[in-house]
């Protein structure tokens, strides 16, 4: 289950109607729940709470296929593809894998990006884009030949809107797992298993191989 609230057709705002219709058809997809892609489709039942936000990042996706974008999409979606698996989003990852394929990557690329340092397969653009991607994600500090690697590739406007996808996929990663929004909906597997006993033991102890020093 979703962490919040997911809002049926029968309580959404006018504004969002249109966005119910062209993910779901005429469906209540709290009711029926699921899209054309596969998804469960939580994502707009629950941001539907938030119809300015719902809008607001709306107008986000659509901001990426404008004609005044000069950064190509197969770049932009190996970023986005690469922050998204960094993120830890099952969602967000697994849906811009078919971005990237639909966009013109190779299949072999794209299946190399969790492990992209050990392949040979990148172009000195790919491996610029996905070094920017993870200093970028894992702590924002991009370090001078990481960006000065980027320059002989892209232009300062594809630069800057690389950095915004990146940034603005991670925060969308981000919220899909805080939220636990479709292919995120997991509980947390790093927890304590009780052991046999059902009580706390010395697990070292138990464990540790102990060795009698002697003397001559």
């Amino acid at each position: 289950m979703t962490r919040t609230r997911q809002i049926p057709r029968s309580e959404i705002p006018p504004s969002v109607v249109p966005v119910y219709d062209r993910i779901f058809g005429d469906r209540d997809p709290v009711a029926e729940p699921g899209t054309s892609t596969g998804t469960p489709g939580n994502w707009w039942t629950v941001f539907a709470q938030a119809p300015d936000l719902l809008d607001h990042m709306g107008a986000g996706f659509d901001l990426f296929f404008s004609t005044d974008r000069v950064l190509s999409p197969a770049v932009r979606e190996l970023a986005i593809t690469r922050a998204a698996f960094l993120v830890g989003s099952q969602f967000v990852f697994s849906q811009h894998c078919k971005a990237a394929r639909h966009h013109g990557l190779a299949p072999e690329l794209v299946d190399a990006i969790p492990t992209w340092p050990i392949h040979d397969v990148w172009t000195p653009l790919h491996r610029a884009v996905l070094a920017y991607t993870d200093e970028v994600v894992r702590d924002g500090r991009v370090q001078d030949l990481t960006f000065e690697a980027l320059r002989p590739e892209l232009s300062e406007v594809a630069i800057i809107e690389l950095t915004y996808a990146i940034v603005t996929y991670q925060a969308h990663a981000t919220m899909c797992r805080a939220l636990r929004l479709e292919y995120d909906d997991v509980d947390e597997r790093v927890v304590e298993v009780p052991a046999p006993s059902g009580g706390d033991l010395d697990v070292m102890g138990a464990i540790a191989v102990r060795v009698d020093k002697t003397t001559a």
